[in-house]
């Protein structure tokens, strides 16, 4: 008799765990997920604010390119023209997300201003996460300690990477247009073809 109500209760347990629906995935996952599925596209865009004005910025062709994505890294190429130094590199943490910026020179070498950013320190949301400078950030540039950089996501419609320094004026926002992808451009300096 007691195998049998052990045996009952098994069944049972499996039935209600098979019938509940799988947790929905946290506000990062739904963001790494969105993100994930874009790579390989690239977008044109524009900035949007620019404090203080960064006129050069503003009159170049801007490009971003969802070039390569791994379960744990996503590495974004940002293009000025022709200039091809920047790539936002995006991994998953123990506890959110982090972004970096890996700058690099034409022949491929590390800038001496190189892997700077920082985490998130909330759970944020499936559109946008915050990234809050870190210790290394703070070291490398002391005036980028109260940085706050942003990634907006809105699938379909605009990418944005936006930073604010806390306590100041400074601000600075590229959108990018999700709705018409462009021709992928040269791969970033220091970046294998």
């Amino acid at each position: 008799m007691r195998l049998t109500v052990a045996v009952s209760s098994l069944v049972l347990a499996a039935c209600a765990s098979r019938d509940r629906a799988p947790a929905p995935p946290t506000p990062a996952q739904a963001f790494w997920d969105q993100l994930a599925a874009l790579c390989g596209n690239a977008y044109e865009g524009r900035v949007e604010t620019s404090v203080p004005p960064d006129t050069a910025m503003s009159a170049a062709r801007l490009v971003m390119h969802v070039r390569s994505c791994s379960p744990d890294s996503v590495r974004i190429p940002f293009h000025i023209g022709e200039n091809r130094s920047r790539t936002w590199v995006l991994t998953r943490t123990a506890t959110g997300l982090r972004l970096k910026h890996d700058h690099r020179h034409e022949d491929g070498a590390a800038d001496s201003v190189t892997q700077y950013g920082g985490d998130t320190q909330d759970a944020g949301s499936d559109r946008q996460q915050a990234f809050h400078a870190d210790a290394f950030t703070a070291q490398l540039i002391p005036a980028a300690a109260a940085n706050v950089w942003t990634i907006e996501l809105v699938p379909g419609e605009r990418f944005s990477y936006a930073l604010r320094r806390e306590g100041t004026d400074r601000r600075f926002r590229a959108v990018f247009d999700l709705t018409r992808p462009v021709a992928a451009p040269p791969p970033p300096w220091g970046a294998e073809p």
